[in-house]
């Protein structure tokens, strides 16, 4: 077998596939690991097939679809999951077959209704429903720690002691445990009594994770996470510097537009001089009468630099491929030392 483990801060992701036939699967990935998952399929010339998630994750950005519209490859859930467009919907006691390789899907609901975990020869893939030490939350949505003691239990504790669990999470740089190490040393599963189990787990003080939200939306949705949609803006338009800026306001160019894409009180408390104000949100209805000439060249700005990346982005989508974006914001700016001019706009 061919076996990855890929590690982003306390994410654990897993690249595995048959070594007679190259046929792979690619467990549980985050969208920032996506190019290395790329070069090591590459490297291990893998074929990448599925493209699995465990669960509807909340404290990370699936990259499932990503990797999947990029290579051909199918998405893989549980029945139960919310997201839309997943290509294949497995369901308990069913199996994904990679070559010589089976994964066995065991519903695992707790952590998630969605839960699932994948069971191979000598090894068992627990998503978040058991980690190394410890097991997945119950109190984010769909969460349900009377359905975690009976997937435990009832179903994953009684699978062969010698399995070796690799978990979705680890913050504390272990790679991999047993299923009898866990039952013998993990303390959440020494409350071995149902009521004493629900009771732990719904007095776990935790906090919540950082991108809740936004990781739940994208997961549950399939939509764009706002890094994302950065990173698609800034790899269309190019950048102008801010001292390349500041030499050609100062220098006073005709033609060139300084367009400052915030909001009019920002602006009036200081603005790049000459600039004019378009706020980003009412781009597109008034880009006609206050840009009437497509071929004008025309800097965006703001305030860190993101709003006008996604603005010049708009714009070149509209038509004006001669817009860039100011590498940076007026709070650079400003720190820089360049020239401020307050007041409302002329």
């Amino acid at each position: 077998m061919i076996f990855e483990q890929i590690a982003s801060g306390g994410c654990q992701s897993y690249l595995l596939g048959c070594a007679d036939t190259c046929a792979g699967a690619l467990i549980d990935p985050e969208v920032s690991q996506i190019d290395r998952y790329l070069a090591l399929a590459s490297r291990d010339a893998l074929r990448i097939r599925f493209v699995i998630d465990t669960h509807t994750h909340a404290d990370h950005f699936s990259a499932a679809r990503q990797i999947a519209d990029r290579l051909g490859a199918m998405t893989v859930m549980h029945l139960a999951s919310p997201a839309p467009g997943v290509d294949m919907r497995v369901d308990d006691g069913e199996s994904l077959v990679l070559g010589r390789l089976r994964l066995q899907v065991l519903h695992t609901p707790g952590h998630t209704a969605d839960s699932m975990c994948l069971v191979g020869e000598d090894r068992v893939f627990t998503g978040d429903t058991l980690l190394i030490g410890a097991t997945g939350r119950t109190d984010l949505p769909t969460g349900d720690p009377e359905a975690l003691y009976d997937s435990l239990f009832g179903r994953l504790l009684k699978l062969d002691p010698a399995l070796q669990v690799y978990p979705a999470h680890d913050y504390k740089g272990r790679s991999h445990s047993t299923i009898g190490e866990e039952i013998a040393a993990n303390p959440r599963l020494q409350q071995r009594d149902r009521a004493a189990f629900v009771r732990m787990m719904k007095s776990l003080d935790l906090s919540m994770p950082i991108h809740l939200t936004e990781a739940l939306r994208t997961n549950m949705s399939g939509g764009k996470t706002v890094a994302q949609m950065l990173a698609e803006a800034a790899a269309c338009v190019p950048f102008m510097s801010m001292a390349e800026l500041r030499a050609r306001v100062e220098a006073a160019p005709a033609g060139l537009i300084v367009l400052d894409v915030r909001e009019r009180d920002a602006y009036e408390g200081g603005h790049i001089p000459g600039a004019r104000l378009l706020p980003r949100g009412q781009l597109e209805l008034r880009v006609n009468h206050e840009l009437p000439d497509p071929t004008a060249r025309i800097v965006t700005c703001c305030d860190f630099g993101r709003i006008s990346t996604l603005a010049a982005a708009t714009l070149r989508t509209m038509g004006f491929q001669r817009v860039v974006a100011l590498d940076g914001g007026m709070k650079s700016w400003i720190e820089a030392g360049y020239p401020v001019r307050a007041g409302p706009a002329a």
